[in-house]
């Protein structure tokens, strides 16, 4: 109905190409316009002026030989000032623009090794862009953004990667392990250290004060027995001692002591080993 009254409706964010028997005339902005088609006058298409986004998987190889695959998101948009260059420069533009990323990409990755290109995904988008801006501005497109969306190794390659980055840090907590391993060690051995010094100087306390008291016994003993030598002290304690022991393991229902040499006699030998370290102490 709107073609028999010469009438023609744009739509929002769209304009229409005006044709004169088959040349270019106008671009109709979006609204009704009136158009005389018994005066050659015709529609030769319509231009989207919103936003668009094409997403482009490209294969290529890095500078240490492996081959990924880098997909790159493109949103560009027609210009209004532009829209006659936009209808009729370009057949497919989503081919152009796709020719244009392979181009930028498989120039770019294989001069990066495959760890950089992750770490450099940004610069790629950013020279994908300064390509296609420079393009596509002549054909009455604008490019709005274009961003590196996903690189994806070989599967093969990717494996080996998480392989060597699980090694890495099983390295690093066996290293911790040992340090901490080696802390304990030290530690034990501070207190094992700490411990047995303590621990001799509590002998030697013990066994001053052993001496201390056979000495005072038998100066007392010589003092208040006229007569008696130090020698007959020592030995009747010693033997006393000996007899205590004695009873003291009978009394035990169940004794491992065993005495070597055992006997009555080996109380001189004993008595003698006393008596000399009581005098080298003394001394």
């Amino acid at each position: 109905m709107g073609n028999l009254f010469c009438c023609v409706q744009v739509d929002q964010s769209t304009v229409a190409i005006k044709e004169r028997f088959g040349r270019f005339e106008d671009v109709l902005e979006p609204g009704c316009h009136c158009l005389p088609w018994f005066l050659g006058s015709q529609l030769a298409g319509h231009l989207s002026l919103r936003l668009q986004q094409l997403d482009v998987r490209c294969e290529t190889k890095t500078k240490d030989n492996v081959f990924v695959n880098v997909v790159a998101s493109i949103q560009y948009r027609a210009l209004a000032d532009k829209a006659s260059d936009a209808f009729y420069k370009l057949t497919n533009t989503r081919t152009q623009i796709q020719a244009y990323v392979f181009d930028v990409i498989r120039a770019s990755v294989p001069k990066l090794n495959l760890d950089d290109v992750f770490e450099q995904k940004t610069e790629i988008a950013k020279a994908v862009e300064e390509e296609l801006e420079k393009a596509m501005s002549a054909y009455g497109y604008e490019i709005v953004q274009t961003l590196i969306v996903d690189i994806e190794p070989d599967e093969h390659v990717k494996r080996a990667m998480n392989e060597i980055n699980a090694a890495a840090r099983l390295r690093v907590a066996a290293n911790e392990k040992a340090e901490a391993e080696k802390i304990l060690q030290i530690k034990r051995a501070e207190g094992e250290a700490e411990s047995k010094y303590l621990s001799g100087l509590g002998i030697a306390r013990q066994r001053q004060a052993i001496v201390d008291g056979l000495r005072d016994s038998v100066l007392g003993f010589s003092v208040n027995v006229p007569g008696t030598t130090a020698k007959d002290v020592m030995d009747m304690v010693l033997v006393t001692q000996y007899f205590d022991t004695m009873k003291e393991i009978g009394a035990a229902s169940k004794s491992s002591a065993v005495f070597i040499p055992h006997g009555p006699g080996a109380v001189r030998d004993v008595a003698t080993q006393i008596r000399d370290g009581l005098l080298q102490a003394t001394h």
